[in-house]
């Protein structure tokens, strides 16, 4: 193994994971649909340039803040962090620099790094939707009992909270959603998520900020007395 890469992967694996919340740009924000930021690789302008507006901007916005976020874990210029995330796919970092994980909530942002593999998801907290056929269709039956004696509010809240937890489970594992999402069961007294099928217990990190609930998944979020870091940027 190259020397360097050893020292690497040695810093890499005693540097405790991070979870950062961006928050939607405050009014005024200037769209980044004209130029694409300074941070990025050549590949990612490339790649913004090709989508429309909207999701130009969301698609610099958000790897841009990564470059910027993991420069600071990597010790690297943001332009040199190794990441490769086309529009549309995880975004991974090569062998040995960890991982990563994105999600969006409208505008705002919420990205983990870890030496370990990590999943995150990320909703608004007021997301209106109907909770009762989502819980007949994707939950399981122990899940549907659980929560038999919710309505209304009480019910959209926990099948949100659980939908996020199984969502940053399903990225931490690199599955799909529509193959996975039956299988995870969330216990909503003990905070834990077993996947039924393969006896999988894990216990994701979750919370509300900013006006949204989150959640991360991955063995090096479950240390004891470890909590992640949550970052906020400032509106003003």
């Amino acid at each position: 193994m190259n020397p360097s890469l050893r020292v690497l992967e040695t810093a890499v694996l005693l540097t405790p994971p991070q979870l950062w919340l961006v928050p939607s740009p405050g009014p005024g924000a200037v769209p980044l649909d004209a130029a694409a930021p300074a941070a990025l690789s050549a590949q990612e302008q490339s790649w913004g340039a090709a989508q429309p507006p909207l999701r130009r901007w969301r698609y610099w916005r958000s790897r841009q803040a990564m470059r910027l976020l993991l420069a600071g874990v990597l010790d690297l210029p943001p332009r040199q962090v190794p990441l490769h995330s086309p529009p549309g796919a995880p975004p991974q970092l090569p062998r040995g620099w960890g991982s990563v994980s994105l999600s969006h909530a409208g505008d705002a942002l919420l990205i983990a790094w870890s030496a370990q593999p990590v999943g995150v998801d990320l909703e608004r907290s007021d997301r209106q939707f109907e909770a009762r056929p989502l819980l007949q269709r994707f939950f399981p039956a122990v899940e549907q009992r659980q929560l038999a004696h919710l309505t209304g509010e009480p019910l959209r809240r926990a099948v949100l909270r659980s939908w996020v937890c199984k969502e940053a489970a399903i990225k931490w594992r690199q599955r799909g959603l529509a193959q996975e999402l039956g299988c995870w069961s969330l216990d909503h007294q003990a905070g834990q998520l077993r996947h039924g099928p393969e006896g999988i217990t894990v216990q994701p990190r979750e919370g509300q900020l900013d006006g949204c609930c989150w959640a991360a998944v991955g063995p090096g979020l479950e240390r004891p007395g470890f909590a992640p870091v949550i970052w906020s940027e400032s509106r003003s």
